[in-house]
C-alpha cells in the first residue's frame, strides 16, 4: 500500500503550499541570509508563513529547511545548529497544523555538493547527511519526508536511503527541477524520473520549479504517461519566470494563471498540486478554489 495514498486518502487532488522564501523576504529577511536562520530568531514569521499558507487552503504545510543540511548550513555559519534549525522547523510548522488537521512535510532540498563522479560526495556521505537533517526533523514531529529540487538521481537515492534508515514509516515524496529542455540540469526525463524513483521506493514522485505553468504542465504528462500502478504525481510550479521591478524581482504569473494550470494538472490525474518560487497565500487560495472544482467534476 502506498503509504502517502493510506495518509491522504481520498482528497485529491491535495493542495500543498507555495514559496517560504518569498514571504520570509517580504516579510524583511536580509538578502543572503539564510531563511533558515529565522528558525532560530524569528519563530514568529515563519509561523505567520505557514499560517497565511493555512488560510488559503494548503493542506500540506512544508517546514523551512530547504537549506538545512550540513554544507548549506555550514555556509553561514549554522551547521553546528543543525539539528536545533530543523526540529524548530518542524515544530513550528506543527504548532499550525495541529490546530486544523493539516499535514507537516519535512523539507529536504539539494545538499549543495556534487557527487561522484562530478565530485567528490560519496552516497554514502550523502545519505548520511539527508539522515542527519532528517533526524532532526522527525524529532520534531513531520507526517512526511518532501525531497525537492534535486537534479541527480543518485542524489534522489541517497535521500530515499536515509529516509528508510532515518523514517521508514514516513511517506516519502520526491520531486526535481525539469529546467533544462524539459530535462534535470543532469540529463534526466521525466518519464525516466518517475520510473526510477518509484522503483528506488518513493511514494509520491513530481516536479517544481522550473520555468513556469507552460512547460510543468508538458513535464506532468510525461511523467503520468510514465506512471507505474500505485504512484502518486506531483507538480508545484514556479509562478513564471522572475522579471525585474524597479529594484527586485516579480514573477509573471498570476493567481488566476495558477489556478487555471492546478486545473489542467489535475485533469492529467497529477495527485498533488501546490505553487514553488515566486508563489504567494494568494496563488494558493486561487489554486484551493480550482482544484475544488477539478475535484468535483
Amino acid at each position: 500500500m502506498n503509504r502517502l495514498a493510506a495518509l491522504i486518502g481520498d482528497h485529491r487532488p491535495l493542495l500543498l503550499d507555495g514559496a517560504m522564501g518569498t514571504l520570509l523576504q517580504d516579510s524583511g529577511l536580509e538578502d543572503g541570509d539564510p531563511g533558515e536562520l529565522w528558525n532560530l530568531e524569528n519563530q514568529d514569521a515563519v509561523r505567520a508563513a505557514h499560517t497565511a499558507y493555512a488560510d488559503a487552503g494548503a493542506r500540506v504545510l512544508t517546514t523551512n529547511t530547504f537549506g538545512g543540511t550540513r554544507p548549506r548550513l555550514d555556509m553561514h555559519g549554522l551547521g553546528d545548529r543543525l539539528a536545533e534549525v530543523n526540529r524548530n522547523a518542524a515544530q513550528v510548522a506543527r504548532s499550525v497544523a495541529d490546530g486544523r488537521g493539516l499535514l507537516v512535510a519535512g523539507d529536504l532540498g539539494p545538499t549543495g555538493e556534487l557527487m561522484a563522479p562530478l565530485g567528490t560526495l560519496t552516497a554514502e556521505e550523502t545519505q548520511a547527511l539527508f539522515a542527519e537533517q532528517l533526524a532532526a526533523l522527525v524529532d520534531g514531529g513531520i507526517d512526511l519526508v518532501l525531497v525537492e529540487t534535486l537534479s541527480d538521481l543518485a542524489e534522489a537515492d541517497a535521500a530515499l536511503a536515509a529516509a528508510r534508515e532515518v523514517a521508514p514509516d514516513l511517506p516519502v515524496v520526491v520531486t526535481m527541477s525539469f529546467d533544462t529542455n524539459l530535462r534535470t540540469m543532469m540529463g534526466v526525463r521525466p518519464g525516466d524520473a518517475v520510473v526510477h524513483l518509484a522503483a528506488a521506493g518513493a511514494d509520491a514522485v513530481g516536479a517544481n520549479c522550473g520555468r513556469g505553468p507552460e512547460e510543468m504542465e508538458l513535464i506532468a504528462a510525461e511523467m503520468a504517461a510514465a506512471r507505474p500502478d500505485g504512484l502518486l504525481l506531483v507538480a508545484q510550479s514556479n509562478a513564471g519566470l522572475p522579471q525585474v521591478v524597479g529594484d527586485h524581482f516579480e514573477y509573471d504569473a498570476s493567481a488566476e494563471d495558477m489556478a487555471a494550470h492546478a486545473g489542467r494538472v489535475s485533469d492529467l490525474g497529477i495527485d498533488l498540486v501546490g505553487g514553488c518560487c515566486g508563489s504567494t497565500p494568494d496563488h494558493v487560495a486561487a489554486i484551493a478554489a480550482a482544484i475544488g472544482q477539478a475535484r468535483s467534476r
